[in-house]
């Protein structure tokens, strides 16, 4: 009876293993079902924010005629943040060396949303064939270029100075047919008075070589004692070849101008940005950027009248008189 009484419980454990297993899987399913929930709804949340984000970013409130030349750069250095869906414009400054593009840069950088990265091609080896020019300007614009800092308010326009001896007019078309697709804007920059350009290139070459301030060259300076000292040097020019100087950089300005016709550009001339008070306003408006007061810490060095800055100004004189470049002499297009 012993034996029978066992017997009876036997279907007993197997019942329980069997409720236990199916109380497991019931609770394991509802985790499951509970995980993937909240999933969803996370992924659904984030999708939604992304396609809002995109939303935002996709309604700049620009004529349509102008979205060609908007970007959202995303950066692999850094995150934009709250800047993610603020448009920036590029944009190239072509220049010539002692045409003021320097302090013209300054000028575009007191802006507080605009970042210009001075000559990036200055550096031989990015310049070296199209193929490092393109992959230079690529890592530019997406905005990952080592001095693309941030500033205080978010990036509206993003660019590079560019000098015509810098590869750029050896590349002309690979570059012009890249700005285009990248719809950046160019800002042609150049000196009227290309005399007053040719003596600033003698005396900038001049204190390369001696490196007056103290052992150092400066292209720029920010104080009067030193743009004094620098001014001190007074050039003695070869007659014999100044007037083909001025030629040879005229015709250059001719021909960047003819190969840069079909870009969005603007002309804009140093004695401009020094008499018209407007000059810098039509700049920012062309940038996209909102207008305001620039201002620059460069301190101007030959500021005297021209026969006060070459040594043999009366040989210049007599070349330039009965001349088309006659016209540099009195110096009208420069003083204020």
């Amino acid at each position: 009876s012993v034996y029978s009484l066992k017997g009876s419980k036997g279907p007993v454990f197997p019942l329980r293993s069997t409720l236990v297993f199916f109380i497991a899987l019931f609770g394991f399913y509802v985790c499951y079902f509970s995980f993937n929930q909240l999933t969803f709804e996370n992924e659904e949340k984030l999708t939604s924010e992304e396609e809002q984000t995109k939303n935002i970013c996709r309604k700049p409130a620009v004529p349509h005629e102008q979205r060609r030349y908007l970007h959202l750069p995303k950066p692999t250095t850094y995150d934009r943040g709250e800047c993610a869906c603020t448009p920036v414009r590029f944009f190239v400054i072509v220049s010539m060396q002692r045409s003021g593009s320097g302090w013209f840069e300054t000028l575009l950088n007191s802006h507080p949303n605009v970042s210009s990265n001075g000559e990036i091609f200055s550096v031989r080896e990015r310049r070296e064939n199209i193929s490092t020019i393109l992959r230079t300007l690529d890592k530019l614009y997406s905005m990952d270029w080592l001095t693309s800092a941030a500033k205080n308010e978010c990036t509206a326009a993003f660019g590079l100075k560019w000098m015509l001896n810098q590869g750029l007019m050896e590349h002309h078309q690979d570059i012009v047919d890249y700005l285009n697709r990248k719809g950046a804007m160019v800002i042609l920059l150049f000196r009227r008075n290309t005399l007053r350009r040719l003596i600033s290139v003698l005396a900038n070459n001049y204190d390369r070589r001696t490196k007056q301030l103290n052992g150092i060259h400066k292209s720029h300076v920010h104080s009067k004692e030193e743009a004094e000292i620098l001014a001190r040097f007074k050039p003695k020019m070869d007659v014999s070849t100044l007037i083909p100087s001025i030629r040879n950089a005229e015709r250059s300005m001719r021909t960047c101008l003819g190969r840069f016709r079909k870009t969005r550009h603007m002309i804009l001339y140093y004695e401009d940005v020094i008499h018209d008070k407007n000059a810098l306003s039509r700049v920012q408006e062309f940038l996209g950027a909102p207008v305001t007061k620039l201002s620059s810490q460069h301190v101007k060095i030959h500021t005297r009248p021209l026969p006060d800055l070459v040594d043999n100004w009366e040989d210049v004189s007599e070349m330039l008189n009965g001349t088309n470049y006659a016209q540099f002499l009195d110096d009208a297009d420069y003083v204020k």
